[in-house]
């Protein structure tokens, strides 16, 4: 059976799309939660809205390209909640363009949020939790981290890594700290709303005709954090069922 028990969830980039309705989903299943972002005012809102209903959770502004701030975000949410025994590391950026576009300012973004953010989220909750004796992280990459497609290079890359850093902590971590990989296909999200590329945007609208309700990926991260702790769900790709992509 499902491990029941009422878990703290910390998790970057809840102000909207995964990491917003992850939030909605863990709340209503009874977890703690401590949420960041970049945009307070929704944070606050999503608060509100959570807190309404009978949920618990608070905020931090959270940049996860500054180490510095992720660090202080769990170290935050430890002292309010005395643990942290899931981190989410949900926040992402996306502006998709072909490489010889050269928009080098916006490959140097999605490596520091895609990857760099996840490792601050990383070197920020391990230590903690290896002193509580345990806790669970789940990075949340793209079926961009199993398959490459045009003007998607650089974001596949990013995707890829994390990945690559899911498995080596998963290996590095057996039978102590929990490891899930959760790879959405097409889902709904403002992801696509950074693609300043002409041709890369016009492409994603096509691209993006099918998509998954943000939600179907909450119900994923839910599914994993759920097991009982001898259960490790190392990766989970959710696709929409009517697209081939």
């Amino acid at each position: 059976m499902p491990d029941q028990t009422v878990k703290v969830v910390a998790i970057t980039g809840a102000s909207s799309g995964i990491g917003e309705a992850t939030a909605r989903r863990l709340a209503a299943d009874g977890h703690r939660l401590f949420l960041g972002a970049r945009r307070t005012d929704r944070l606050d809102q999503l608060v509100t809205e959570i807190t309404a209903t009978g949920g618990t959770a608070a905020t931090q502004r959270l940049d996860v390209t500054e180490a510095a701030d992720v660090q202080d975000f769990v170290a935050a949410a430890t002292e309010r909640y005395g643990r942290v025994d899931v981190m989410v590391n949900n926040a992402g950026v996306m502006p998709l363009s072909p490489l010889e576009a050269l928009r080098a300012e916006e490959w140097n973004r999605m490596i520091d949020v895609n990857m760099r953010g996840v490792l601050h989220g990383i070197s920020a909750a391990l230590p903690v939790m290896r002193v509580q004796g345990g806790g669970h992280i789940v990075n949340i990459a793209s079926v961009g981290a199993h398959e490459v497609s045009p003007t998607a290079a650089v974001y596949c890359a990013t995707k890829f890594a994390v990945r690559a850093i899911s498995e080596g902590l998963r290996q590095e971590s057996a039978g102590d700290v929990r490891v899930t990989l959760v790879s959405p296909g097409v889902t709904e999200s403002e992801l696509a709303d950074s693609i300043a590329d002409p041709a890369a945007r016009a492409a994603m609208r096509t691209y993006r005709a099918v998509a998954l309700p943000a939600s179907a990926i909450a119900d994923a991260v839910a599914y994993a954090i759920s097991q009982p702790p001898h259960v490790d769900v190392n990766e989970i790709v959710v696709r929409p069922a009517a697209s081939a992509q």
